[in-house]
């Protein structure tokens, strides 16, 4: 008994790293099943339409949202819903790094290139002050500025977890981004006639102004390859604005932390190891390190991450919550779109 007794403290530290890790896999499957339906539904719209106007990631929270309103997840699951939401996350926003090339961004031109900057931090300014103004909260605010400013639902799961955004705050600015953000696909090609953009002036707009990358494909198939190509290069160069804001807001997140945290905070609890991986990893991918074989897998691997996460977020959310703050969301999401949209038809004419 003596040697069962001394065993015991032994085995006790793998016994409970086990049990917390047997404790995430319910969650995690859930959210898998949840990823795993929303990627079939778009596949779905896709042989339907031929271009996924709603993506898996905004289908995933929706799903998410949807399963939460008439059920609330056991404490079995929490775990693994709340691992999703977080570590999955931040290991996708690392990963995403992989994909961004400094190299093709500089080649396109200076002027373009301080263009895009300007018109991404001119939105952020006036779409956080507008969405202050409307009442709404600071991390809020924040993540309806880059979400309408950068690249929509990927910069607002970059920037969330920097911040410490609440899962109500996410799914209220993703949710209400991704109306909007399918509205612009179907709505904006009607402007190449009433304007009369050239093929290179619409490409500028949509890779300005539409949230995603597969959107801005949407959105610019109509108008030819000339304003996809175009397009697609824009929103790229606008997603790599992502970089220094991330680590602007990483660096002033103590700001939002309470008092006890504010206290010897050190350089890694300022910018979190995944942007700092973010940052290495295109570093090496322009440095050609990360060979371009390996961007397509990793973007997979990305993209179905962030989807389990959403899924995730969406499981966490109390509807009633998104309904209390809902209208101000709305009007402080469409006026910063309206803003964006502004400046970039100003941006396009003067780039004939």
């Amino acid at each position: 008994m003596s040697q069962n007794q001394a065993s015991s403290p032994a085995d006790a530290k793998p016994a409970t790293a086990a049990s917390r890790i047997f404790a995430l896999i319910p969650g995690i499957l859930l959210c898998v099943a949840v990823a795993g339906v929303s990627a079939l539904l778009e596949r779905a719209e896709l042989g339907v339409f031929e271009h996924p106007y709603v993506e898996a990631l905004v289908m995933a929270i929706l799903l998410g949202m949807a399963l939460r309103s008439f059920w609330k997840p056991a404490p079995r699951w929490q775990a693994g819903i709340a691992f999703s939401a977080k570590q999955l996350l931040e290991v996708a926003v690392m990963l995403l790094g992989a994909s961004i090339s400094f190299a093709a961004i500089a080649a396109s031109g200076v002027a373009l290139l301080a263009s895009i900057a300007a018109v991404v931090v001119i939105a952020l300014c006036v779409s956080f002050g507008l969405s202050r103004m409307l009442g709404l909260s600071t991390r809020l605010s924040i993540l309806i500025a880059c979400g309408n400013s950068i690249c929509g639902n990927s910069a607002i799961a970059a920037v969330a977890p920097i911040i410490g955004a609440s899962n109500d705050e996410i799914a209220s600015s993703i949710s209400f981004t991704a109306i909007l953000g399918v509205m612009m696909v179907l709505g904006l090609p009607l402007l190449i006639p009433l304007l009369q953009l050239s093929a290179t002036q619409y490409g500028i707009l949509a890779g300005l102004t539409v949230y995603a990358v597969p959107q801005v494909l949407a959105a610019t198939v109509p108008a030819g390859l000339v304003s996809t190509q175009i397009g697609t290069l824009v929103k790229l160069m606008r997603v790599l604005m992502l970089g220094p804001v991330v680590v602007g807001l990483s660096l002033a997140a103590s700001r939002w932390q309470s008092d006890a945290k504010k206290t010897h905070v050190g350089f890694f609890r300022l910018v979190p190891w995944f942007i700092l991986g973010f940052l290495a990893l295109a570093t090496l991918r322009s440095l050609e390190i990360v060979p371009g074989t390996v961007v397509g897998p990793v973007t997979k691997i990305t993209s179905f991450l962030t989807v389990v996460s959403m899924a995730a977020l969406g499981l966490g959310v109390d509807v009633r919550v998104l309904a209390n703050v809902g209208g101000r969301v709305t009007a402080a999401v469409t006026l910063s779109l309206m803003l964006l949209l502004g400046i970039s038809i100003a941006l396009v004419h003067w780039f004939k």
